[in-house]
């Protein structure tokens, strides 16, 4: 007895976390800092923490109330009906159930690369298959609607990302509906906006909706999360929002309970604490800023929690900030051998970054650009993502 055939199938690659890579090194955990997985660095919301611990001794029961009241809570802040809304298990839950809701066997689905491996991942899973549509490092891995159009081929979902990871750029609605009207009737554009809170661009719940001078859309669905600007990744809260006329499949899509108990708490609290989420983006919006103007080499511009920079040599540059106390992301898992990826993190712990990778490029690791000022011209005045030319 053996699994099906998985050698099409490919690993996801997590950013690694201080105790595995303390104990690899024979280190103590104190020495390092993390800025590899985009994660929150002022820790969960406050209010999310205080539910978790107060639900603690009722985790013996099926979480039906809190699933239903979430749910309604997150509705009333998209202005949504509460069965467009698809709670999941973190964001690639809710990328499961769109491929549930979607995919015959063999249908395709277009994703980005560079781009979250997932989506691939969840369409092999369902017995889907992948195209892709490439984002041009020669573009500033602009997000053209041209540029996807032209890998188009009638697949059934297309994955845009918003902000976009690895590279923090983002797409204008304006791109988003013309992909929808331009497509395929049958094909659903999903946006993934696990990033949507540090960005200045709408959501595009506002197509779904029709909303801010745009129809109405069937075609068109987003995906948020709870594990970024509400700092609950440990929880794995996610959730879509699909089009009205959806609202009837998530019951024959999703998994009992599709959310825990734990989970549904957490993200009812947090859902209210502005504070938190405000002070988490602003630090977000500094340390992306402060990185652009203080790292020797090019920093392209990001609305996302964290930045890319081109190094030379990713791996090299990598390694050697993590034995010097510094976790970063190394992109070559993207396909981008010269980069790497550093979350935004508390203000000590951006400064720390930065100081480190100046002196590993100096020390004459990777292959930094001479005069990165050249880099910068014409776009160190914003931050946003470029209109679709």
């Amino acid at each position: 007895m053996h699994p099906r055939d998985l050698s099409d199938h490919v690993a996801y690659e997590a950013g690694r976390g201080i105790e595995e890579v303390a104990r690899e090194l024979g280190r103590d955990p104190s020495e390092f800092v993390k800025l590899a997985s985009n994660e929150n660095p002022h820790g969960p919301s406050p209010a999310a923490a205080v539910a978790i611990r107060e639900i603690a001794s009722d985790v013996n029961s099926y979480p039906k109330a809190a699933h239903a009241d979430l749910t309604a809570a997150i509705a009333d802040r998209f202005d949504v009906d509460a069965s467009q809304v698809w709670l999941a298990n973190g964001g690639d839950g809710a990328i499961d159930y769109l491929h549930r809701a979607t995919l015959e066997p063999g249908d395709d689905v277009l994703v980005p690369t560079p781009g979250f491996a997932y989506y691939g991942m969840s369409a092999r899973f369902h017995h889907g298959d992948v195209a892709e549509y490439a984002l041009s490092r020669d573009d500033d891995f602009d997000q053209t609607t041209a540029g996807v159009l032209e890998s188009y081929d009638g697949e059934r979902v297309v994955w845009l990302t918003s902000p976009h990871n690895p590279t923090g750029s983002t797409i204008p609605l304006e791109n988003v509906e013309r992909l929808a009207a331009e497509t395929d009737e049958e094909t659903l554009i999903v946006v993934d906006e696990a990033y949507g809170e540090f960005a200045e661009t709408e959501s595009a719940v506002s197509l779904i909706e029709g909303r801010d001078g745009f129809d109405s859309r069937d075609d068109v669905a987003v995906l948020r999360t709870f594990s970024k600007a509400y700092g609950l990744a440990g929880i794995r809260l996610g959730y879509a929002i699909v089009p009205g006329e959806w609202g009837g499949a998530y019951a024959r899509v999703n998994t009992p309970f599709a959310a825990s108990e734990l989970a549904c708490r957490a993200g009812l609290a947090a859902i209210d604490d502005d504070e938190h989420v405000e002070r988490t983006v602003e630090t977000a919006r500094e340390a992306r800023e402060y990185m652009r103007e203080a790292i020797d080499a090019r920093v392209w511009p990001s609305e996302g929690n964290f930045v890319l920079v081109d190094v030379g040599d990713a791996s090299a540059v990598a390694e050697e900030m993590q034995r010097r106390g510094v976790i970063v992301r190394d992109c070559s898992s993207f396909g981008l051998d010269s980069c790497i990826r550093i979350t935004c993190g508390t203000e000590a712990e951006t400064d720390r970054a930065v100081e480190t990778l100046n002196a590993v490029l100096a020390d004459g690791f990777g292959d930094s650009d001479p005069d990165p000022e050249s880099d910068r011209d014409g776009d160190a005045e914003t931050e946003t993502g470029v209109a679709d030319a």
